[in-house]
């Protein structure tokens, strides 16, 4: 096993015979389009701090590294590696810096220099098919270069093909989460709108609680591709092959105050050269394809923006269907009510005549008028009954009850 400088430890092809169980664990295999892939495994060490690492010859290489290595091989600084860390929670940022790109996309946390990708936690369910449609787009590099050329054409191919991977796989990834939610979500929808039910309000508002993390998630996916759209700055600072082809004493000095340098200040340099560099090629708005290339994938995230926007406004329009039918059973209610209490107001007028010539109380009044017990009936009840119906029919011209 051979421990670098950088601190990776890695297992060279002719050690993984004799190495034992305490070395580790290495081997090569090969990829079908050519390219030789090794697998580095250290006994103990948790995934979530494994990286695999793809080099310009299409190499891979699953390897556990710490990130002061990591910040010593690729040069960027401790508060940029800081927004890869899972641990910590960081909206979406693509960041272009001297020497590598940093995309954090939710589950996507690469890193991408002129030179090689490095990809956390490779052996993630999210991170696998991630890796594999970069396999796809990443060319093995043709050796029929000069040295200089060879070099700038490996940066240029490794570069926009992994840039473009990285953000196909997370607008893939909302589009097709976009999609799963939607072929939930409508049809509780029309479940929920034709039978209100406790189990249908339940599944409503979870699906409702998932649209709303996938709409924050997929919102700053999107403010991100805006602010690099809006600035060109930031999307120059993305062109690796021109800082690799501008390779001046003042980076290489710069380079090698790096690692003690302020980041604000390195900051400053990047720029400072990067336009040194543009105005000698003559190119410095000339951020053209980066631009065109973005805006293909901000649309794409903005379509997936708008399904959520629409699949939203429908539940939206759900929930407002679903008070209107609340409050009209609402208003039955109390049209019911008011019938029974002018029924009962008018059954209790009705009681009080009976319970007054019930009062077992002698009143000569009483005497040789038995047949005055039937009109007594007869007109407290229809009292009561032509009581109920001025009220009613005070109620339906006032618009208290319907027609």
């Amino acid at each position: 096993m051979i421990v670098g400088d950088d601190g990776s430890r890695c297992v060279s092809s002719s050690g993984s015979a004799g190495g034992g169980d305490d070395a580790g664990v290495g081997r090569r295999r090969r990829r079908p389009d050519g390219g030789v892939g090794m697998l580095v495994k250290k006994k103990g060490t948790a995934s979530a701090r494994s990286w695999i690492l793809i080099d310009t010859n299409v190499n891979e290489t699953v390897m556990d590294i710490d990130k002061y290595a990591i910040m010593h091989r690729v040069q960027i600084h401790a508060r940029d590696l800081r927004i890869l860390d899972p641990l910590l929670s960081y909206p979406s940022t693509i960041l272009g810096r001297e020497r590598a790109i940093v995309l954090n996309l939710e589950h996507i946390k690469a890193i991408i220099t002129a030179e090689e990708v490095l990809l956390r936690d490779p052996s993630d369910d999210n991170v696998i098919p991630v890796v594999e449609e970069l396999r796809r787009r990443l060319p093995v590099a043709s050796p029929n270069h000069g040295e200089l050329g060879g070099s700038m054409m490996k940066a240029v191919k490794k570069t926009v093909p992994s840039t473009r991977g990285f953000l196909e796989a997370i607008c893939s990834f909302h589009a097709a989460r976009t999609t799963e939610l939607e072929t939930d979500a409508y049809p509780a929808l029309d479940e929920l709108t034709s039978k209100i039910s406790s189990r249908n309000l339940d599944r409503v508002r979870k699906l409702k609680s998932a649209m709303t993390r996938l709409t924050a998630r997929v919102q700053k996916v999107r403010d991100e591709l805006e602010r690099l759209l809006d600035d060109d700055d930031d999307m120059a600072d993305l062109y690796l092959s021109r800082k690799l082809s501008s390779a001046s004493p003042l980076s290489d000095s710069g380079a090698a105050s790096w690692f003690h340098g302020s980041p604000t200040i390195g900051s400053k340099i990047s720029r400072a050269s990067r336009a040194s560099v543009m105005t000698v090629h003559g190119d410095e708005n000339d951020v053209e394809e980066l631009e065109m290339l973005l805006e293909a994938y901000f649309m794409q995230i903005d379509g997936t923006l708008n399904k959520l926007t629409s699949l939203r406004e429908y539940i939206d329009d759900t929930e407002d269907y679903i008070n209107i039918q609340l409050d009209n059973h609402r208003n039955q209610l109390i049209q019911l009510e008011l019938f029974l209490s002018s029924g009962t107001v008018c059954m209790s007028i009705y009681s009080l005549v009976t319970g007054i010539f019930g009062m077992n109380i002698p009143y000569t009044w009483n005497d040789d008028h038995g047949y005055m017990f039937k009109w007594v009936v007869i007109l407290s009840g229809g009292f009561s009954a032509v009581l109920f119906l001025l009220i009613v029919s005070y109620a339906r011209l006032k618009g208290l009850v319907g027609s």
